[in-house]
């Protein structure tokens, strides 16, 4: 039979609403007794009734991933973190689709209409759009951010993108390249901009000059990636590595050099950003920035659960980025 909360009690020798308060991971219990608890339910292997939970305490204990990212490796790393966090705290994952434009109110007064989440993680782009901070705000719905343009006065996690990327561009320099392509996100995106700041930036102190021509945008998905490529290598004098602002669109790039009878790094050096599966997949095996994804996914869900369950806990977490140097980096050949 499935033990219950009652069993739980009986052995902990506790009240129920104290091992209530211990599975909420709620304040004002004493170590001995939590701890105490926690055997009793390792020991009985009790998991709780979440339906139960939520009647008697007002809540789903239901978080929400609201997403309108093209990228699915990014979105894939961010829930198996958010997965991590909510398992261990005994919450339930859902995920929130919303469209731009017309959609986006519509598309979340649904979400909160039909799931009842207790709150939601925000990923770029949603995590600065105005519509959906105002509808969450004017809600007053618990909500946490993942790489915000705008961290103060939020909680989630960030990184400091764009010395991520002075160091990047930096180990090309270093390699010899002086024409450096590079494929932007999004303009909406604040990744986009961190990172092509960082480009700019790294060009500026290895005292090469800004050719307009170099950078093309593109959508962090791969089939932008295959366009922007096209139009880098279309160039009469074409760059000797390109930059993609991430991994899928570095991906693209491949595709395209391959495409034209170009080999990576011997003919074109490639590099990406985030560090997602599909970087140590492809061959040869991707350089890129280590952004931990999954990792943020976590540290975010943890942020945001902490602020429901305390409006003055929660903060903003700044994580350690890492410039992974692989295969698809070389000096340049002569022309």
């Amino acid at each position: 039979m499935r033990s219950r909360i009652e069993d739980v009690a009986a052995v902990a020798g506790v009240s129920i609403k104290t091992v209530s308060r211990v599975l909420n991971h709620e304040p004002n219990v004493r170590e001995q007794t939590r701890e105490r608890v926690l055997a009793a339910v390792a020991r009985l292997g009790y998991k709780p009734n979440l339906s139960a939970r939520s009647l008697a305490g007002q809540r789903s204990y239901a978080l929400a991933l609201v997403y309108n990212n093209p990228s699915r490796n990014y979105l894939m790393e961010i829930q198996s973190g958010m997965l991590e966090a909510c398992h261990a705290q005994h919450y339930n994952l859902i995920l929130g689709p919303v469209g731009t434009g017309r959609r986006t109110q519509p598309d979340l007064a649904a979400l909160f209409e039909n799931s009842r989440p207790d709150g939601v993680v925000l990923i770029p782009p949603l995590t600065d759009d105005e519509v959906v901070l105002s509808y969450l705000e004017e809600q007053d719905i618990p909500f946490a951010c993942i790489a915000p343009r705008h961290p103060e006065g939020r909680i989630g996690v960030r990184m400091d993108e764009t010395t991520a990327v002075v160091e990047l561009i930096g180990h090309l320099v270093a390699q010899g390249h002086r024409r450096i392509g590079h494929i932007k996100g999004p303009r909406a995106h604040g990744a986009c901009q961190w990172r092509h700041a960082g480009y700019r930036q790294a060009l500026r102190e290895a005292g090469i000059a800004y050719d307009p021509e170099l950078v093309v945008s593109g959508q962090f998905s791969f089939e932008s990636g295959v366009d922007a490529a096209n139009t880098l290598l279309d160039l009469d004098d074409p760059p000797t590595a390109i930059f993609a602002a991430n991994d899928d669109m570095a991906a693209a790039v491949y595709r395209v050099a391959g495409e034209r009878g170009l080999r990576v790094p011997r003919d074109l050096s490639v590099c990406g950003f985030d560090d997602t599966p599909i970087a140590g997949h492809i061959y040869p095996a991707l350089t890129t920035v280590r952004q931990p994804t999954a990792h943020m996914g976590r540290l975010a869900t943890e942020q945001l659960i902490e602020h429901i369950r305390a409006e003055t806990a929660g903060r903003m977490i700044t994580v350690e980025h890492a410039v992974l140097d692989r295969e698809s980096t070389a000096a340049p050949r002569r022309r």
